[in-house]
């Protein structure tokens, strides 16, 4: 499996990048957004991927973060959502506007993506609406690299190993609050207010983690959507 790609961009179409890896040439898929942070041919160059294999056909699709990434294999679990089609939707809408969509149940802002029609729309919404907390607490929770001139390439330089030390109890009790708010801020909530929520849930429920604090909030805060 292919799950990233660093490189030189020797490249661009509408729809997909040639990336040059150490003398081998990747045709990678991508969507609108990714391809418009694309640094210019020529530069490096870096790409989370996922590997679509079928029996007469491999097609690699690229990411700019791994977030991106998740989103997108959770689209392609909904039945009628091809590779394509979800990458449109990333495409028309990014990772935080997947998320609001289906946290607010908007079919329309799904419906907005090229190709798709209003009964996928919909199958996306209920079949994705109840998982989108967990993928939320995951964006949360993964270290993407900071980017410079809004490219997609990242670091690549090693950093040396550090020895794990174990997280106390109020210590993840912490994270997972810290996550979960930033999280929801993210979906459009003020501060305060996901603050608050947050709050009342994890006096009510101290052993609580990102995810479940999310769902709780937005239960929470549904009422009060926008």
């Amino acid at each position: 499996m292919i799950g990233k790609l660093s490189g030189r961009l020797d490249w661009r179409g509408s729809d997909q990048v040639l990336i040059d890896v150490r003398g081998v040439g990747y045709i990678v898929y991508v969507n609108e957004r990714t391809l418009a942070a694309m640094p210019a041919v020529g530069e490096a160059v870096s790409l989370y991927t996922d590997l679509l294999v079928r029996e007469d056909l491999l097609q690699l699709f690229g990411f700019a973060t791994l977030l991106d990434k998740e989103w997108h294999k959770l689209l392609t679990t909904v039945q009628g959502v091809g590779a394509k089609a979800a990458m449109a939707i990333m495409g028309t809408l990014g990772a935080d506007g997947v998320a609001r969509a289906l946290t607010l149940g908007d079919q329309r802002a799904i419906q907005a993506a090229p190709g798709v029609g209003p009964k996928l729309a919909q199958r996306v919404i209920l079949e994705l609406k109840s998982k989108a907390p967990g993928i939320m607490a995951m964006g949360a929770n993964l270290a993407v690299a900071a980017v410079a001139d809004d490219s997609v390439l990242e670091p690549v330089t090693p950093m040396a190993p550090r020895k794990a030390v174990a997280p106390t109890a109020a210590q993840n009790r912490a994270g997972f609050t810290a996550d979960a708010l930033s999280a929801l801020v993210n979906l459009g909530y003020a501060h305060g207010e996901a603050a608050q929520a947050i709050s009342t849930i994890a006096m009510d429920q101290p052993e609580a983690d990102t995810a479940t604090l999310i769902r709780a909030a937005l239960k929470l805060l549904a009422p009060k959507a926008r």
